[in-house]
C-alpha cells in the first residue's frame, strides 16, 4: 500500500490527514506541582496495554487541573496517544472521574463520519509507525509532535464499513488480552510470594534487620559522556545500548535491544555484565530490569550488582514494592529524575540468605512459565498485525 495514495484503496475509501476529521490537542506544556493529594495527571508512561495506569500518577492541585482542562478536557470516547518515550499505546478514554493529561496527545471526536474504535485501531497499525519513524525525534527520550500527529494520514471508509473493521478488530484484541492477563497474573503472584516470605517490605512487617541498600552491593550509573548523546559516531556498531524506556517495558527482564554503539561509543561509556540490576532514575522512575545480555546504558540508569548478601532477584522484587514510593518522592525540573545516593541510602529488609536463594528459584520457575505464555502471545500478535494489515488496505 502506498500511503496517501487513493489509487491503492478500494472504492469509497481516502486518505484524509487526521487534523481534517478529528479534534487533536495535547495536555500541558507546564510541569504543575505535585502533592500526596489531588487530581490524577496522566502522563505518556501511564498508557498501557490500552488502560491508564492510575496506580503510577503523580497528583495536581484542582486548581491547576482547572487550568489544563479548559485547553484540554478529557471525555469518554476520546483517544489518548503517548507522545514521548514509548510513542503510541492508543487508550479509549472510559471516564470514572476527572483527569489532566501531559506529554499526550488527545483525539476528541465531533465528526459523525469518523468512528473512535476504528481510529483506535488504526493507530495501533504499522501504518502509523512507518508515518512517525522519519519524524521521531531525541535521543535517550523519544517523542513526537503535535504537528506530526494532526498531519498523519488515515485510509478512511464509510462509518458503516469503519464500524464492520473495528467489530472484527476487537475480537481480535480480546484473543491477544487474555494472553496478557495470563502473563499479568503471573506476576501478580509472584507478588504474593514475596509477601508470604519476607512480609510487607514497605513497613518491614516481619522485623527483618533493616541495612542500606549500598550495603548489600554495588551500585552505579550508566556512563555517556559525549555530546550529543545521539550523536551518529557513537552509533550503529556490535555493542548493545539499553535506554531507559527498554528498562521500563522488559517485563523484568531485559532481552532485545533497539540501538547499539560503535567502538568510539563504547570508549566514551561502559559494558556492564549480563545479570546486572538495571534501575532507572530518570523519566521512568525506579524500574527495573536484569540484563540477559553483557550491554552499555546511560547515567539516566543505575546497575547494581549484589554481594553474598542478598540476591538479584530479591532486590528487584522488593524495588517493585517501593517504585511507587520513590517516583512520588523525585523532583522534576524537565523531567522527574533521582539521584544516585537516593538509592544507596534506601533501607532493604536483610532477610535470611536461604529464603532468597528459595525465592529466587521459585522466581525462576514463574519466568519459564511466563515465558511459555509470552511466546503464545507473541504468535496471536503476528496474527493480528497481519489481520489489522489487510483490514487497512480495504481487504476484510
Amino acid at each position: 500500500m502506498i500511503i496517501g495514495d487513493n489509487k491503492s484503496l478500494p472504492l469509497g475509501w481516502q486518505w484524509l490527514k487526521a487534523k481534517d476529521v478529528i479534534d487533536i490537542r495535547d495536555g500541558t506544556h507546564d510541569s504543575p506541582k505535585y502533592q500526596s493529594k489531588g487530581v490524577p495527571l496522566v502522563t505518556s508512561k501511564n498508557l498501557v496495554n490500552g488502560e491508564i495506569d492510575f496506580s503510577t500518577c503523580s497528583l495536581i492541585s484542582e486548581a491547576d487541573h482547572s487550568s489544563i482542562s479548559k485547553r484540554s478536557a478529557v471525555n469518554n470516547g476520546d483517544i489518548l496517544y503517548a507522545m514521548i518515550g514509548t510513542i503510541g499505546n492508543p487508550v479509549i478514554v472510559k471516564k470514572k472521574f476527572d483527569f489532566s493529561i501531559k506529554n499526550v496527545a488527545l483525539f476528541k471526536f465531533s465528526n459523525d463520519d469518523v468512528y473512535n474504535r476504528y481510529i483506535y485501531h488504526f493507530l495501533k497499525s504499522n501504518l502509523v509507525e512507518r508515518q512517525f519513524y522519519q519524524n521521531t525525534r531525541g535521543g535517550t527520550q523519544k517523542f513526537i509532535s503535535l504537528g506530526n500527529i494532526r498531519d498523519l494520514l488515515i485510509p478512511l471508509p464509510a462509518q458503516k464499513e469503519q464500524k464492520r473493521i473495528a467489530a472484527i478488530l476487537d475480537k481480535a484484541d480480546a484473543v491477544r488480552r487474555k494472553r496478557q492477563q495470563a502473563i499479568d497474573l503471573t506476576d501478580q503472584l509472584l507478588r504474593s510470594v514475596f509477601l508470604d516470605m519476607f512480609g510487607d517490605p514497605v513497613n518491614n512487617s516481619k522485623k527483618e534487620k533493616l541495612v542500606k541498600f549500598a550495603y548489600v552491593g554495588q551500585l552505579d550509573r550508566g556512563k555517556s559522556k559525549h555530546r550529543p548523546r545521539n550523536d551518529p559516531i557513537l552509533l550503529g556498531g556490535d555493542h548493545p545500548l539499553i535506554q531507559t524506556g527498554d528498562v521500563a517495558n522488559s517485563g523484568g527482564y531485559i532481552t532485545t535491544y533497539k540501538t547499539t554503539y560503535s567502538e568510539v561509543g563504547l570508549k566514551q561509556s561502559k559494558k556492564w555484565t549480563k545479570g546486572t540490576l538495571c534501575i532507572t532514575i530518570a523519566a521512568n522512575i525506579a524500574n527495573t530490569g536484569v540484563l540477559e545480555f553483557d550491554a552499555c546504558f546511560p547515567d539516566s540508569v543505575v546497575g547494581f550488582t549484589p554481594n553474598e548478601l542478598v540476591t538479584v532477584e530479591y532486590v528487584q522484587a522488593w524495588l517493585g514494592f517501593l517504585q511507587k514510593i520513590i517516583e512520588d518522592a523525585a523532583p522534576e525540573s524537565a523531567q522527574k529524575n533521582i539521584n544516585l545516593e537516593i538509592l544507596r541510602n534506601l533501607n532493604i529488609p536483610l532477610p535470611n540468605i536461604e529464603r532468597q536463594k528459595k525465592f529466587s528459584q521459585i522466581v525462576h520457575n514463574i519466568k519459564i512459565a511466563k515465558n511459555k505464555l509470552a511466546n503464545c502471545e507473541k504468535e496471536v500478535t503476528i496474527l493480528n498485525n497481519s489481520l489489522s494489515q489487510r483490514a487497512f488496505r480495504g481487504e476484510l
